[in-house]
């Protein structure tokens, strides 16, 4: 079975757990998108790992893993990533895999990223975490951009020295500092012997894969509300993380995904600015950040937070056509004496949005429209079976359901790999 796994928020919604819980049944583990600018939190036993751009299944002998051709790759943070990677005892050779086609981002990529958002007026920021994503992607979409496959390039360095020439017009017209030329063809040097065992044409061997009945995974950065065509415009990421991204970013046809499950918390974050209906700036919001634990695993950005908002959930099921939920961090909720969910924004005129509107001047008129339900104030993250869980849990989570739509299929009342419960899949 292949399976798509996609964020349903606005991103840190437990994904790199579930993609690690279902690694275990997967033989290929699929990177398609997004760059280091995405955290991935994988806790085993008394051991935190934390990836940016390697797939969580890395974590499990004998599983391969891709990053496909829709990422955009920093070398140097990768670089770092496998050390840190074969640190923790986990074999690389032969089962990690880059594919040619991958865009890198490099070192002006990031000086540009930090330079565009410092010219931004206040109100106008995106709230980039600097690593070079957005001109990196706007190099691909651009035709200018450097792949992966450059580097087997005999003129490889030129096209750096040519790339670092043409990037410091646009640094200078930005009042930032330029970069030297010849010190970045001395930075990349080493990278290219370092990274070039693992280059290959993926797509050929993800399909190499399904020829042999092979289970893939295909694992999603940051989330839909975050998507460059369905998210909260301009305050998104500069991809598809979206279920359709994964065809896309990978090589592989939709008509070989069997299921896409959808990762949402029980109650919701976000980091950066753009809008967020049901942020709490009370002490509800500040008591779930810290049961949370809700700071940026890439960026260590605290991060906003709110009641659940069934209206972005509704909205993502129907983009990515999830079958099947994980729904995490319910025990965040455990000490709530009454739980609340957004069914619709009320506009000041009366007028109610069920589904979530384009129009962020529209939405910035807007008040959330909850239904209230009784909290359990029991913990929750000692259990094992979901038929032990309080009753208003159950109904909590049943009603979230009834409003989004789908199935739920793995529950996570907390951050170890023994506190998620596999209902339906």
């Amino acid at each position: 079975m292949n399976t798509v796994l996609v964020g349903a928020q606005w991103g840190d919604e437990g994904k790199g757990k579930v993609i690690d819980f279902l690694t275990e049944e997967s033989d290929v583990v699929v990177r398609f998108q997004g760059g280091s600018n995405a955290g991935h939190t994988v806790v085993v036993g008394d051991k935190k790992y934390v990836l940016h751009l390697v797939p969580s299944g890395i974590l499990h002998d004998g599983k391969h893993c891709v990053i496909g051709n829709g990422v955009v790759m920093d070398p140097f943070d990768l670089m770092r990533e496998l050390e840190q990677v074969e640190s923790w005892g986990f074999e690389l050779k032969g089962r990690f895999h880059i594919s040619e086609r991958a865009q890198m981002v490099m070192q002006w990529h990031r000086a540009l990223d930090k330079a565009e958002e410092a010219v931004r007026p206040e109100g106008e920021k995106i709230g980039t975490t600097g690593r070079g994503i957005g001109p990196a992607y706007a190099a691909k979409v651009g035709r200018y951009g450097m792949r992966v496959g450059d580097i087997l390039k005999p003129n490889f360095l030129d096209l750096v020295r040519k790339q670092v020439n043409e990037a410091n017009i646009k640094l200078r017209s930005l009042g930032a500092l330029e970069l030297d030329a010849e010190e970045m063809v001395k930075l990349y040097t080493p990278m290219v012997a370092a990274l070039l065992p693992y280059v290959t044409d993926t797509i050929q061997l993800l399909h190499q894969n399904l020829d042999a009945k092979k289970s893939i995974l295909f694992e999603g950065a940051q989330a839909t509300m975050l998507d460059i065509d369905f998210g909260t415009y301009p305050f998104v990421t500069s991809s598809n993380p979206t279920a359709g991204g994964a065809c896309t970013g990978s090589g592989i046809s939709p008509r070989a995904i069997d299921r896409v499950i959808g990762v949402m918390k029980l109650y919701t974050t976000r980091v950066g600015e753009g809008p967020f209906p049901t942020e709490l700036f009370d002490a509800d919001g500040e008591l779930m950040r810290q049961r949370g634990g809700e700071f940026g695993a890439t960026t260590g950005r605290p991060r906003r937070c709110g009641w659940f908002d069934a209206v972005i959930g509704r909205y993502a099921q129907r983009i990515n056509g999830i079958d099947y939920w994980a729904l995490t961090k319910l025990d965040v909720l455990d000490t709530f004496p009454v739980v609340k969910i957004c069914t619709g924004y009320k506009r000041k005129d009366g007028f109610v949005y069920t589904t979530f509107p384009s129009d962020l001047d529209a939405l910035a008129q807007c008040e959330p429209v909850y239904e209230e339900l009784p909290g359990w104030q029991c913990e929750t993250s000692h259990i094992t079976d979901y038929a032990e869980l309080p009753e208003n849990a159950k109904k909590y989570i049943n009603r979230i359901l009834e409003l989004v739509g789908g199935q739920l299929g793995v529950l996570s009342v907390g951050p170890a790999r023994e506190t998620t419960l596999r209902i339906n899949i």
